[in-house]
C-alpha cells in the first residue's frame, strides 16, 4: 500500500514540475503537399469541377492578382466573409486593386502558395495552407500552422467565401 502511494505521489510530482517548468511543444509541422496541382483534381466530375474553380482562384487571382480575370472565376454577388473585403465581385477586386494596390504579374505555370490540402463536399471546396508564424515568445524563432479559404461554388464560379482572417 506504500508502496502504491509513493509512487503515485511521485509520479504526480514529476507531472507537475513537468508542467510549470519546461515548455510543451505538442505540434507537428504543416507541411506542404509534394504535388499541389493533384490536390486540385477529383474522380467526380463534380467535385473536380469546383476544385478547378478555386485553383484557378489562387493561381490567377490570389497569387498573380490578374483581377481582371476575376468575372471568370467570381459571381456578381459573391459573399465575402473577411471582415476586410466587401461582398460582391466589385468589393473584393477593389480591395485587392484599390485598398492592397497589388499589381498584376505573369500567371504561374504552377501555384506557389504552400497547399497542405484540399477538401470537395458538395458545393464547398476549402483549401488548408502552410502558414509560417512568428513566435511572439521569442521572435527569432517561428512555427507552422494552417489558414484556410472555404468557397461555395455556383454554376462554375464561387459565390461566397471564408477564412479565419480578422481585422487588422
Amino acid at each position: 500500500m506504500n508502496r502504491i502511494t509513493i509512487s503515485t505521489a511521485f509520479a504526480l510530482l514529476l507531472i507537475g514540475a513537468a508542467a510549470t517548468s519546461m515548455p510543451v511543444r505538442a505540434q507537428e509541422a504543416v507541411v506542404a503537399a509534394s504535388d499541389a496541382e493533384s490536390l486540385f483534381t477529383s474522380p467526380d466530375p463534380k467535385l473536380n469541377a469546383n476544385k478547378q474553380v478555386v485553383y484557378g482562384i489562387i493561381r490567377d487571382l490570389l497569387e498573380a492578382n490578374q483581377w481582371d480575370k476575376s468575372e471568370l472565376y467570381l459571381t456578381e454577388r459573391y459573399l465575402q466573409h473577411n471582415p476586410n473585403a466587401a461582398s460582391g465581385r466589385a468589393g473584393v477586386v477593389a480591395y485587392f486593386t484599390e485598398i492592397l494596390k497589388l499589381t498584376p504579374s505573369p500567371v504561374p505555370e504552377k501555384i506557389k502558395t504552400p497547399i497542405a490540402f484540399v477538401t470537395a463536399e458538395g458545393d464547398l471546396v476549402t483549401v488548408g495552407y502552410v502558414r509560417e508564424v512568428k513566435d511572439e515568445k521569442d521572435p527569432g524563432k517561428s512555427y507552422t500552422t494552417t489558414w484556410y479559404d472555404t468557397w461555395r461554388i455556383k454554376d462554375g464560379k464561387a459565390d461566397e467565401h471564408w477564412d479565419p482572417a480578422t481585422k487588422p
